[in-house]
């Protein structure tokens, strides 16, 4: 924990825990205020959780989300209004604790003069000269100068993001590339499912983000709150400027927790767990080691979806434990899904179809997750079937794993980059932007038809690179991504159907049939879940070292 003091009233800090609080109080705080939205974060404890720890201690609680990047005039109200009903010293934090010195900074403009508020965050660590110009430019920050600037901006510092800027480091050494990004870990989110399949520890799927951006790479510690890409400008979290010659944008997708009734306030409990969730994943391994009888609910909302496999892959793991154990008989396992496929490419269903019926399991298709009351453990969907009038159904259960619906990032939404849809609108080969030359974008947030897997991001990490080095030198694109994704379903533990392929269900396998059939569940595949990804994905994607990631090459039709 990382207490700033600014004033003696008012103090900021990077997310806070439960577990913090006694030191809290022991340092003399009478009252916190949350400005991080719950959800944002995959290790991240919800407000709920931190407003009963708060109380237990005797110190007043109070919650102010405001969008990363995002400080409006009446977030700045909700602030100026929290601090007069507190009891001082009031402790305020987000993810990092920019969003709440900024917001202090915006509140006190209008009775301190600016250099003292200059002074007093930069002496707890924060630069608001970002929010000295936005105040002074009436409200709007001004891109025409940056206070840093790179050959190459990337936003995200995820798969995406580290592999991208580690591939082209290795094309051009001499380039100043920046990663923007405020988490301080980096998660191997593959790994989760095995994690709640008590295969994997929830730590083997986490390194710190230091450890992990390229050496000469620059990390930017921060959240983006705008890009202006007529002015090469990235606007930042305390309304500082980033300018670029080239822009990478892959800041990943949004788990719309909230869209969910009810969801929130009962998740890691009362039955109710995702293997979305870093911190949620051994939970679902705890649930199954305890279910003895009843219903497991395993939800699947509508595409598109972060590996749109994993929703089953919970439900196939979590009943592969329950036959070993001789408990699957009295359980009975509900697949509500929001579409109306088992799986999207059809060469992989008849193997998944034979563990559905191993498992006993049933499918729900045009299920759509509403609400969730985990007190009494009810699920209701809305069913959309073709040409029927929708109706709601209300389901019992004892277990329910939720995928939740997934949206592009907010900051990506409202930005000029995006399409109708939301997502960064790409030429799906180059992987170009389609109206801003000097933008790419990989990874979960653009809109090319591919599958939003990790293995999608490492084929892509080359053809961006490979792309912006010719872009550079003056040539046209001559990389071309082939909507590559691969999507191992673990149908049992010790066995997987590695489902590879690329654009219109086309397969892509990466092995010979003789070697690895990946239509059917194989001990070969497992292996290389198991055993070979996570070491390639820490060892050689992030590291730029593009093992069977080559990028295909534009073919030129002849003159």
């Amino acid at each position: 924990m990382d207490l700033k003091k600014i004033t003696d009233k008012t103090s900021v800090c990077p997310q806070i825990t439960p577990q913090d609080m006694a030191a809290i109080k022991a340092a003399g705080f009478r009252a916190i205020i949350c400005n991080r939205p719950d959800g944002e974060g995959a290790d991240q404890p919800s407000f709920e959780e931190i407003e009963k720890a708060a109380q237990k201690a005797g110190i007043e609680a109070a919650y102010v989300p405001v969008t990363s990047g995002m400080v409006q005039d009446e977030d700045v109200a909700a602030f100026g209004s929290a601090l007069e009903k507190l009891p001082r010293p009031v402790l305020a934090y987000c993810r990092t604790g920019t969003r709440s010195a900024t917001l202090w900074s915006f509140h006190e403009s209008k009775k301190r003069p600016m250099a003292e508020i200059l002074a007093a965050t930069k002496a707890a660590g924060y630069d608001m000269n970002g929010v000295a110009r936005r105040i002074a430019n009436g409200g709007k920050t001004p891109t025409d100068t940056g206070d840093a600037r790179y050959d190459v901006v990337i936003v995200g510092g995820g798969a995406g993001g580290v592999s991208v800027a580690a591939s082209l480091q290795s094309r051009k050494s001499n380039l100043s590339i920046a990663v923007i990004d405020p988490a301080d870990i980096h998660y191997y989110q593959p790994g989760w499912t095995m994690v709640g399949g008590g295969i994997f520890e929830a730590s083997q799927t986490a390194k710190t983000m230091g450890s992990l951006i390229p050496r000469d790479v620059k990390w930017i510690k921060s959240a983006v709150a705008a890009f202006e890409p007529e002015n090469n400008a990235v606007i930042l979290d305390g309304c500082r400027v980033v300018k670029y010659d080239r822009l990478v944008v892959c800041p990943g997708l949004k788990l719309d927790w909230d869209a969910v009734e009810g969801l929130e306030d009962t998740l890691g409990r009362n039955g109710v767990t995702s293997n979305y969730r870093y911190d949620l994943a051994p939970y679902t391994w705890q649930l199954v080691q305890e279910m003895k009888d009843g219903r497991a609910i395993f939800t699947q909302p509508p595409m598109p979806i972060k590996c749109a496999g994993a929703p089953q892959k919970a439900m196939y793991l979590s009943g592969d434990a329950w036959f070993r154990n001789g408990r699957l008989k009295d359980i009975d396992i509900q697949f509500m899904n929001a579409g109306g496929v088992l799986f999207g490419v059809k060469d992989y269903v008849p193997a998944l179809e034979s563990y559905i019926a191993k498992y006993d399991a049933t499918c729900n298709f045009f299920h759509n997750l509403l609400s969730v009351d985990g007190e009494s453990k009810k699920a209701t969907f809305k069913v959309a079937k073709p040409d029927t009038d929708p109706e709601m159904v209300t389901v019992d259960f004892d277990m329910i794993h939720v995928c939740p619906p997934q949206t592009a990032p907010d900051f990506i939404r409202v930005s000029p980059l995006a399409d109708a849809a939301g997502w960064v609108d790409v030429d799906q080969v180059t992987l170009r932007h389609k109206t801003f030359d000097n933008v790419w974008s990989l990874g979960d947030v653009m809109n090319a038809p591919n599958a939003k897997t990790a293995a999608a991001a490492r084929k892509q990490a080359p053809v961006v690179a490979d792309n912006i080095a010719a872009d550079i030198a003056g040539r046209s694109p001559v990389a071309a991504y082939d909507g590559y994704g691969s999507c191992p379903l673990t149908v049992e533990r010790g066995k997987i159907v590695l489902a590879e392929f690329g654009y219109g269900g086309v397969l892509k396998p990466s092995f010979p049939s003789f070697l690895l059939d990946g239509t059917k569940p194989t001990r070969a595949a497992w292996f290389l879940k198991e055993k070979m990804l996570p070491p390639i994905y820490w060892q050689a994607m992030l590291k730029g070292k593009e093992w069977m990631a080559k990028p295909e090459k534009i073919q030129v039709a002849a003159k």
